[in-house]
């Protein structure tokens, strides 16, 4: 077997729950009979406003009766693509006492289960996984990598498609990126009546914001090198 075969090419559903708990701006918490919308978590993320814990941590600490609590987010595509709902993920657990939407300190919950919906179905994630897991670096920035390119380089988007087997393209009207991550960047290529995903791996992950640059800058040598014709290209 190649040394490299096992690489992997798209984040974890660990990775993918973390990175949205900490890049959200918002979130809703239904608690106690109520539903609030907490939208504005001072950059801190999910995991800053709410302290998660494993039920054994508490022992004795948490009274009964506990409340329980659960957490929604939604992780939309920062770019103008067909059906932007990329994810939803649910985390649920228990609170000492109801939520207080005004509170200033951080909210201590005993972790049950987090759960992420995505287009590849439902996947159940334990708190002990998120904790191992490192923080995606490109997690915070990724939205406005992607409007950026969007914005200031769109010509540069359609020679990505020289890295798509040439098939998966017919029919294409436009190809838009979608989503970013430590290991490449995921394009939506839409048709008239349809529209599906495609990965582009980097080289290697990213395992520093400052790696990110280089790496598209390396994919986007890749495609100029790729000698496939594509309608899309000026």
């Amino acid at each position: 077997m190649h040394p490299f075969s096992a690489r992997p090419t798209r984040p974890t559903p660990a990775e993918r729950v973390r990175s949205i708990l900490t890049a959200a701006h918002s979130m809703t918490v239904v608690s106690d009979g109520l539903q609030s919308e907490v939208r504005h978590l001072d950059g801190k993320g999910a995991m800053g406003h709410i302290h998660m814990h494993e039920p054994s941590e508490a022992g004795p600490s948490l009274p009964a009766p506990r409340v329980p609590v659960r957490l929604e987010f939604t992780d939309i595509a920062p770019t103008p693509v067909r059906d932007r709902l990329r994810a939803r993920v649910t985390v649920t657990g228990l609170l000492a006492a109801p939520y207080t939407a005004e509170s200033t300190e951080s909210t201590c919950m005993e972790f049950g289960q987090a759960v992420l919906h995505d287009s590849g179905g439902r996947a159940f994630v334990t708190l002990e996984a998120l904790q191992e897991t490192d923080l995606d670096p490109i997690a915070t920035s990724e939205a406005g990598m992607l409007t950026h390119l969007m914005d200031s380089h769109r010509e540069l988007v359609p020679l990505l498609l020289r890295l798509v087997r040439p098939k998966l393209t017919r029919g294409i009207a436009r190809a838009v990126p979608v989503a970013m991550d430590r290991y490449g960047v995921t394009l939506r290529l839409e048709g008239p009546s349809a529209h599906h995903d495609v990965r582009l791996p980097f080289a290697t992950p990213v395992t520093d914001i400052a790696q990110a640059r280089p790496q598209i800058h390396a994919l986007l040598a890749a495609a100029r090198r790729a000698s496939h014709p594509n309608r899309l290209l000026a």
